[in-house]
């Protein structure tokens, strides 16, 4: 950690030669956001949300990303990182998808049952005289 005063610019590095004949400066670019591996998601989806494997796939490639990060393949690391994504986003919709679409069949069925129910009332309360019978 340097603590000297003034602070440099980390982006401009600087070597000085111990005889002063030449410095040599490096400007770098902006910086690049470090990949994400989406590894608490993927957790998240293998322990509940995981349909089809598609969590278990997902925390994989997590630890893949994690793993290229930390060996300084950036590039890998956001491919991983886009792949468990992916996963991550496919297990959520298998999971949340057909439970809402069957919300909605038994929602909608319930009121078509209501609307039947409404019709055939009269029909149980029609009172019979003894003339109907003959």
């Amino acid at each position: 950690m340097d603590t000297s005063y003034p602070r440099e610019d980390p982006r401009t590095l600087t070597s000085h030669k111990a005889d002063g004949a030449a410095d040599t400066a490096l400007t770098l670019g902006p910086p690049c956001p470090k990949p994400r591996d989406h590894l608490l998601w993927s957790i998240f989806s293998t322990i509940y949300l995981n349909l089809c494997c598609l969590g278990f796939l997902a925390l994989v490639h997590s630890v893949k990303a994690r793993d290229q990060k930390v060996a300084g393949d950036l590039e890998a690391a956001r491919r991983y990182g886009s792949k468990a994504k992916c996963y991550n986003i496919l297990a959520a919709m298998w999971t949340l998808v057909p439970p809402l679409l069957l919300l909605g069949l038994v929602v909608t069925g319930a009121l078509h049952l209501s609307q039947l129910a409404k019709g055939s009332a009269a029909f149980f309360t029609t009172k019979f005289d003894d003339g109907d019978y003959d």
